[in-house]
């Protein structure tokens, strides 16, 4: 397919293009507080079983409304959906500042409202693939969608280190809540439900893009029995919960650790954190593409799945166990570095698995999935804060985390099967 056949910027680029701006916001306004925290704790006279709690309690909100994100982006469409999701978090990340001042039960209250919002994001997204991803770019989209995420983590710990020195912590919850607000009033201009609708789309384009985005998504009746029946999808339950404990503990914590074992200050504590989110974007991206291609190839789809979810596991959990003998901020840094670089690989293997295994039910499959991924960023994020409180180090928190992705490693390994699971 040439260019001048689908134009020089297919409608599809546009599309992915938003829901990353959207990922890309919602973990400014999701990673933010992670350094904010550190002046805030200072304000508030904190303790870190608290302050663990506080992080933590986005995820309830984002937990609890996973499953119902899915299916209203199954119900009324990943456009809609998303559109009403991006404003109503991003309010609450512009009021998160005036709530702390009240009491520490309207920030918790407040930051569980806005975990509720962004619940919807990743269903929502899904459910627009279904419609707009070419099924020879899956895994390239997907990841690229994913490395949005990172990319949002690395520049919200930088970003949010240099605002809070010189303007306040205060200040980057405005300006990333603000920042929100405007990229919704551009999301209903721009984005499609369906390509079929979209005025000035190409027959080309429309034929190079799934069968079932022409057609439309009825919305019939939900297979639930077929979802909670499947051993290969628990199997992915279990997986990605392993995959989200290190995301979710080290976007809490990783500052803390800078600042507290390795002496940094609040900007340089967020500039190191950043570092290893950067080479996760770069490779899950790299990743992404290396696996449609393998696949394009003529390697077999589950081989690929398989090699890069478990490898990446296995690695990430390696590195990490190794960051507990770091002598410097430096050499922490370093191995952190290769622990996300391994763990990006991960999403170009589980996360398409998903889409190979329910193609048409993606939206509600993926809300059940990150139920799973979510419960870390509860548990995980008050653990870690838990266990470094009790036993005054990191140590223990990296080699828990380490054991929890070999698990999820053997999961994906020896209970995920090939074949399609949800009809």
């Amino acid at each position: 397919m040439t260019d001048t056949q689908m134009g020089r910027w297919p409608k599809y680029y546009t599309v992915v293009a938003m829901c990353v701006f959207a990922q890309l916001f919602a973990y400014f306004d999701r990673v933010n507080i992670s350094v904010a925290s550190l002046a805030m704790q200072e304000t508030f006279a904190w303790d870190e079983t608290t302050k663990g709690f506080v992080l933590s309690s986005f995820f309830i909100g984002y937990l609890a409304f996973q499953v119902i994100g899915g299916w209203l982006a199954n119900r009324f469409g990943g456009k809609t959906v998303l559109g009403i999701a991006l404003v109503l978090w991003s309010i609450f990340t512009f009021f998160t500042p005036m709530a702390a001042s009240v009491s520490l039960s309207l920030l918790i209250a407040v930051r569980i409202a806005m975990g509720a919002g962004e619940a919807s994001l990743a269903p929502s997204a899904f459910n627009i693939f279904s419609r707009w991803a070419p099924e020879k770019e899956k895994a390239t989209i997907v990841t690229v969608f994913s490395a949005a995420a990172t990319m949002g983590t690395l520049l919200a710990l930088i970003l949010t280190g240099w605002i809070t020195q010189r303007y306040g912590w205060e200040m980057s919850f405005y300006i990333f809540g603000g920042a929100g607000v405007m990229l919704s009033m551009l999301w209903y201009k721009v984005i499609y439900a369906n390509p079929a609708d979209h005025p000035s789309i190409s027959k080309q384009e429309l034929d190079l893009l799934p069968k079932v985005t022409q057609e439309g998504k009825t919305k019939g009746v939900i297979p639930w029995g077929q979802i909670l029946s499947s051993p290969s999808v628990w199997g992915l339950f279990i997986t990605y919960f392993c995959t989200s404990w290190g995301l979710y503990v080290f976007i809490a914590w990783l500052p803390s650790y800078f600042a507290a074992e390795q002496g940094l200050n609040i900007s340089n504590a967020g500039i190191y954190s950043a570092a290893p989110w950067l080479s996760m974007s770069i490779f899950m991206v790299l990743g992404g593409w290396g696996s449609d291609y393998l696949i394009n190839r003529g390697k077999k789809r589950i081989v690929i799945r398989k090699m890069f979810g478990v490898g990446g596991m296995i690695g990430s959990a390696l590195a990490l166990y190794l960051v507990r003998d770091a002598e410097s901020a430096a050499a922490a840094m370093g191995l952190m570095v290769v622990a996300l670089a391994f763990l990006s690989f991960v999403y170009a293997g589980v996360v398409p698995y998903l889409m190979d295994i329910a193609p048409e039910h993606s939206d509600i499959l993926y809300g059940f999935t990150n139920t799973f991924g979510t419960l870390p960023g509860i548990i995980g994020i008050a653990i870690a804060g838990w266990l470094v409180q009790t036993t005054g180090t990191y140590d223990s928190v990296f080699a828990l985390t380490a054991g929890i992705q070999i698990v999820g490693g053997l999961v994906f390994l020896f209970i995920c099967r090939a074949e399609r699971q949800i009809y």
